[in-house]
């Protein structure tokens, strides 16, 4: 469980990077905080790791757009919440763990990609019709709306 104090921490870094780079896109973000990333054949679906002291996000080129934007913003949460640990995106398994680390970087993800404003505009839709509408998981919208 992560504490109300760590949410609310999680959601002042995001509204930091928004209003800093003007952006809530993860590739602008992490461009400009000289995060590394590269999209080729990976593994996983998504990778941070901290080595020699840098920081990279590996995505794996199988994802589709929505999902690759949904892998970098929760590798973008590691590499901002927890800079020096070495983390692993596996759908169907991450944004199920209740591990801290998967928990805040599913968070991070949650409040950068799902705004105030996406919620106003699909007021009234089913959680199942939002994610066909924005191509996220049911469960990124579940930890956005606790």
């Amino acid at each position: 469980m992560i504490l109300l104090g760590e949410i609310e921490r999680i959601k002042r870094l995001v509204a930091y990077c928004k209003r800093l780079y003007n952006t809530s896109d993860p590739f602008e973000i992490a461009d400009r905080l000289g995060i590394l990333y590269q999209i080729g054949n990976c593994t996983h679906e998504g990778c941070y790791m901290f080595l020699k002291n840098h920081r990279y996000i590996f995505l794996s080129n199988r994802l589709n757009n929505s999902d690759l934007k949904l892998v970098m913003a929760h590798e973008l949460g590691h590499a901002l919440l927890d800079r020096k640990a070495n983390c692993y995106f596996i759908r169907n398994k991450t944004l199920l763990l209740n591990s801290k680390l998967e928990r805040r970087a599913n968070l991070f993800a949650a409040y950068l990609l799902i705004d105030d404003e996406i919620l106003v505009e699909y007021k009234g839709y089913t959680k199942e019709q939002f994610c066909n509408c924005t191509g996220y998981p049911k469960e990124l919208i579940e930890l956005r709306l606790r």
